[in-house]
């Protein structure tokens, strides 16, 4: 019997109920709000994942080392540590349509620049670098009011659902990306896939002014952060939502870097080239469609928990076998089981916390999940960067499973024997209770 298995009783449910709760997430697609907003997200993710495919690749053919793509990934994800939680101050406190619209537009300036810049042929890795400052900066300050966009327009219920059909979008986007990338990469070039991406911003930036809910806060307003209020809130859950955290981070820490040193293991220890990438990039892209999809059949009553926990180890053991497959068809397959790991062990451990969020507050909640999601992403990738120039990129990712997969068990022995949290009550007129 193992260690989940004695702390929470399995909780299995039919065939036709998982069946019914399919069904009714699907119905969420037929919304004109939300299925807008999935449309436009799917759009706009496809350009992103083009230029993540693309822009690894390309400082490689600038002869940037495995240290500048890591660094590359840390100027990208650092800026979570600074400015998320002032990220989350302005989902609460300032019209999230607004936040969202400037700063992606800002980020769009980003791959224009390296589109204009490659056409002239005076592209160099630390410009890239400075660019992908820009983004991480910009991406800081707007993701808890992309992140509190489902809560604010699907019910309390619908939470769950509304998070696993945007994981979908999220997920079909990382398989139709680097697809797209790898045509026009052959094709093209690198130049193609980062104007894709400059272009994928306009009919988001779009929706943003035009569908998504205005302004819907908190009145308080006298604290730029309310801490006591969100730390109170939290020790009220606490260790639950402490343990979801810590799950999403060690994720980010040790098993985030499979996707940033991808291109190197391919490229070093396969000899593969730009379509054998995208192939692996994909193929993770294909397991979070079927991880999310599989979310859709779970009853919103079923403990989330079990699910992160869970499938975070797995995520860990995957990351250990792909630093020991010998063959490359190996990898491609391993990407599957990686991305359906990781979509449900974070979106579950998501929909968790959203779920029992204080409306009011619910943008600075956010913003602790990005910061435990994205937070750990920069620094994953330097440490194995460093590690990878030392002793080479299967070691470095088989240190990082094994790591993973003893975390993850100790996290996950704590975090099953607290009691769940009961949601947050709401009085009639939207206040939290």
């Amino acid at each position: 019997m193992g260690w989940g298995d004695r702390l929470i009783p399995d909780q299995g449910f039919p065939v036709l109920d998982a069946a019914r709760e399919f069904r009714q997430s699907l119905r969420l697609l037929g919304t004109r709000r939300f299925g807008t907003f999935w449309l436009a997200g799917l759009l706009s993710n496809i350009g992103t994942w083009a230029q993540q495919v693309a822009e690894p690749w390309l400082l490689l053919s600038l002869g940037a080392s495995p240290f500048l793509i890591g660094l590359d990934s840390f100027v990208m994800n650092a800026p979570v540590w600074l400015l998320t939680l002032i990220g989350g101050v302005l989902a609460d406190r300032a019209d999230r349509r607004r936040v969202i619209a400037l700063f992606q537009s800002i980020q769009m300036l980003c791959p224009a620049l390296i589109v204009a810049l490659l056409a002239y042929g005076s592209i160099r890795p630390l410009i890239i670098i400075a660019l992908s400052l820009i983004v991480g900066v910009t991406d800081a300050l707007s993701m808890p009011s992309f992140q509190s966009i489902v809560p604010s327009i699907v019910r309390r219920d619908q939470i769950a659902r509304g998070l696993a059909l945007n994981s979908t979008q999220f997920n079909l986007s990382r398989i139709l990306g680097p697809a797209i990338a790898g045509v026009l990469m052959a094709s093209i070039g690198a130049i193609a896939c980062f104007a894709l991406s400059a272009a994928s911003y306009i009919p988001f930036i779009g929706v943003a002014l035009w569908i998504l809910p205005r302004r819907a806060t908190t009145a308080r307003s006298d604290h730029a952060f309310d801490r006591g209020h969100l730390l109170s809130d939290l020790v009220a859950h606490a260790p639950v939502l402490r343990g979801a955290l810590l799950t999403v981070f060690a994720t980010s820490v040790l098993c985030g870097p499979l996707i940033t040193f991808t291109p190197v293991l391919v490229s070093a220890a396969f000899h593969g080239n730009s379509s054998d990438f995208s192939a692996a990039v994909g193929a993770f892209g294909v397991g979070g469609l079927l991880g999310a999809t599989g979310l859709l059949a779970v009853p919103a009553e079923q403990d989330r928990r079990r699910w992160s926990s869970r499938f975070a180890v797995v995520y860990g053991l995957v990351v250990t076998f792909v630093a020991l497959v010998p063959w490359f068809w190996g990898v491609p397959a391993l990407m599957i089981i990686a991305g359906a790991s990781m979509t449900v062990s974070n979106t579950s451990a998501n929909s968790l916390l959203q779920g029992a969020a204080n409306p009011c507050l619910l943008g600075q909640t956010v913003s602790l999940f990005m910061l435990a999601t994205r937070g750990g992403i920069p620094l994953g990738a330097l440490l194995t960067g460093l590690s990878t120039e030392m002793i080479g990129v299967k070691p470095a990712l088989l240190a990082n499973g094994a790591m993973a997969v003893v975390v993850h068990l100790a996290i996950g022995r704590a975090w099953l024997r607290s009691p769940l949290p009961k949601p947050i009550a709401i009085s009639g007129n939207g206040a939290a209770t």
